[in-house]
């Protein structure tokens, strides 16, 4: 019982950082995914190799570069060339490249999963080129892809945790502010593993309930 009610009293104190949390996960998916999606296109774009190479740079980085590597590289390394960024926005940055150099691959599956059968339609149709992209194929692929982005998602919230390291005042960092202060390092970090699993459980109900759904409407069409 002394750990439930240590639990009790720090709560309050734990919320702020769980909100940042939430707040970074939330900023990092709403700007990655839809980089993920340009970086996507951009690596489809047979007939314009300099987009293929750009995508193609920015998405190796980020997939290639651990997340905490990239965190301090923008942190400490934008200041020596004169951009001074908060530490939030340097997670938001840097969470938001990561997000959407690995949601970019599952787009780029999402594409290729299209059945041949749609873009020959779609060519049949006489939508060509983009049009044909943008009208037949894209939203095949979107609805593809839904369910890894989905479990992407989670993935993004549990590294939010990784942003502690440059001083974001997310669940992590209060964590360590009361475990530093009442020296109760077990009890204080166990409470945030708790509520990082009940928000991870929270999101894969989600994320299943999502497939379940479209996996229906897979049937019906």
């Amino acid at each position: 019982m002394d750990m439930l009610n240590q639990w009790a009293e720090w709560l309050p104190v734990y919320l702020p950082g769980l909100l940042v949390s939430l707040q970074l996960t939330g900023l990092a998916l709403l700007l990655g995914f839809p980089l993920g999606l340009l970086f996507a296109v951009m690596a489809e774009a047979r007939k314009f190799p300099p987009l293929q190479w750009i995508s193609f740079f920015f998405v190796e980085i980020g997939r290639g570069l651990p997340a905490l590597v990239l965190l301090y590289l923008l942190y400490f390394s934008l200041p020596g060339v004169g951009i001074t960024l908060t530490s939030l926005t340097t997670a938001v940055i840097a969470m938001t490249w990561n997000t959407g150099a690995y949601a970019s691959e599952y787009f780029r599956a999402g594409i290729a999963a299209v059945p041949l059968g749609q873009r020959e339609a779609a060519l049949t149709s006489g939508l060509r080129g983009w049009t044909g992209f943008r009208a037949i194929i894209l939203p095949q692929a979107l609805r593809i892809s839904t369910p890894p982005l989905a479990g992407l998602a989670v993935l993004v919230f549990q590294a939010s945790a990784l942003a502690f390291v440059i001083a974001v005042p997310e669940l992590m960092s209060k964590a360590y502010e009361v475990s530093s202060i009442s020296f109760e390092y077990l009890s204080a970090y166990l409470l945030a593993a708790v509520i990082y699993g009940s928000v991870t459980l929270v999101f894969l109900g989600l994320v299943r309930v999502l497939e379940w759904r479209l996996g229906r409407h897979l049937q019906r069409s």
